[in-house]
C-alpha cells in the first residue's frame, strides 16, 4: 500500500520526518522534494568501482547552470528526511521528466530506517537549465509486512550531503 498525502501528514515527526516541511508541496499521494544549489560532477574520464573516484564541486548560481547531456551529475535534495516503519521510494516528477530530466539513474528505492538527504543521480538529455529550490522529485511510503531490521549501513546512513559511490568499499 501506498501512503495518502493525508497519511503522510498524519505521521509526520513519528514514523515520517522531513525538514523542512512545506504543506505546499503535499500531494495527494507523495511529497515534492527540492533541489539543493549544490552538485558535484566526477572529475576522471574513467571511473573505477573498486576505487574512490574525485568530485569536483559546482554550485548553482541563481541565474541557473545549464547541465549537458551524456555527463552524470550528482545532486541532493534541499530536505533531509528519516523514515521508520515504512519503504520510502523517490520519483522524479512528470513535469521535469517530460523536459528530458532524470534525476535518478538507479537508485529511487530507499530502505526502512534511512536517515539523510537523498542524492540524486540526475541526468539529461539535452541541454537544460536548471535552478536550485525547484521541485524535481516526488518521495512516497509504502507500508511494510513482518518483521524488519532498519538500514544501518555506514556507507550513506546520516549523510551531511551529496554522497559520490561509496560502492569501493564493498571491496575492502
Amino acid at each position: 500500500m501506498i501512503l495518502s498525502g493525508r497519511e503522510i501528514k498524519k505521521r509526520l515527526n513519528g514514523d515520517i520526518k522531513i525538514d523542512p516541511f512545506n504543506e505546499e508541496q503535499l500531494n495527494p499521494n507523495s511529497y515534492n522534494l527540492k533541489l539543493h544549489n549544490e552538485l558535484l560532477i566526477y572529475d576522471t574520464p574513467i571511473l573505477d568501482m573498486k576505487k574512490p573516484n574525485p568530485t569536483k564541486k559546482i554550485v548553482i548560481p541563481k541565474e541557473g547552470l545549464v547541465l549537458e547531456p551524456g555527463k552524470l551529475y550528482l545532486g541532493r535534495t534541499k530536505e533531509f528526511t528519516e523514515t521508520n516503519n515504512l519503504v520510502p521510494m523517490l520519483e522524479g516528477r512528470s513535469s521535469i521528466g517530460r523536459l528530458g530530466l532524470f534525476i535518478h539513474v538507479t537508485a529511487g528505492f530507499g530502505d526502512v530506517g534511512f536517515k539523510g538527504y537523498w542524492t540524486l543521480e540526475i541526468f539529461c538529455v539535452q541541454p537544460i537549465r536548471v535552478y536550485s529550490d525547484v521541485e524535481v522529485c516526488q518521495i512516497y511510503y509504502h507500508s511494510l509486512e513482518g518483521e524488519h531490521e532498519n538500514y544501518a549501513s555506514g556507507k550513506y546512513q546520516q549523510n551531511e550531503g551529496i554522497q559520490p559511490s561509496l560502492l569501493y568499499k564493498d571491496f575492502e
